[in-house]
């Protein structure tokens, strides 16, 4: 059995792993598994404080198998999640990274929102941050050329 390439697929593969190497340096981690885990426990609680319109347009514009992971497990019904407290949406990463004591929420939650920020436009991201509530969404870094 000859190996075809399919392009779409090969594509998709060589994006998640760039994302997932930029993820990788602004953690400062080596193990690749565990910054896959850190990016759709962040990916999940942005999710689900967005509302359902909004989820999707981020959805969109993400690669792939990221759009794979952002979906995983989700269900729209109850969303977007009523917290406001940058705390309760720390707790949610905390938790699910339980048995890393090194790891700090915040700078996870930063770093994926970094990688978030350099890859889907300028516009949708703008359109994120509103939806959110302001603690929560002062996690996000502040990017040259991109809206605060």
């Amino acid at each position: 059995m000859t190996h075809v390439a399919i392009a779409p697929i090969e594509s998709t593969i060589h994006t998640t792993n760039a994302w997932l190497k930029e993820l990788a340096q602004e953690l400062g981690w080596e193990d690749r598994a565990l910054v896959y885990h850190a990016l759709g426990v962040v990916l999940h609680a942005l999710r689900d404080r967005l509302t359902v319109a909004e989820a999707a347009d981020l959805g969109a514009q993400l690669p792939l198998l990221i759009r794979g992971i952002y979906y995983e497990g989700w269900t729209p019904n109850g969303k977007p999640i009523k917290e406001r407290r940058k705390e309760e949406f720390l707790a949610h990463i905390a938790t699910a990274l339980r048995g890393h004591d090194e790891i700090y929420p915040e700078a996870v939650a930063w770093a994926v929102f970094k990688v978030l920020q350099k890859h889907v436009s300028p516009g949708e991201i703008s359109d994120v941050k509103h939806v959110l509530p302001s603690k929560i969404r002062s996690l996000w870094p502040e990017l040259e050329g991109h809206p605060v």
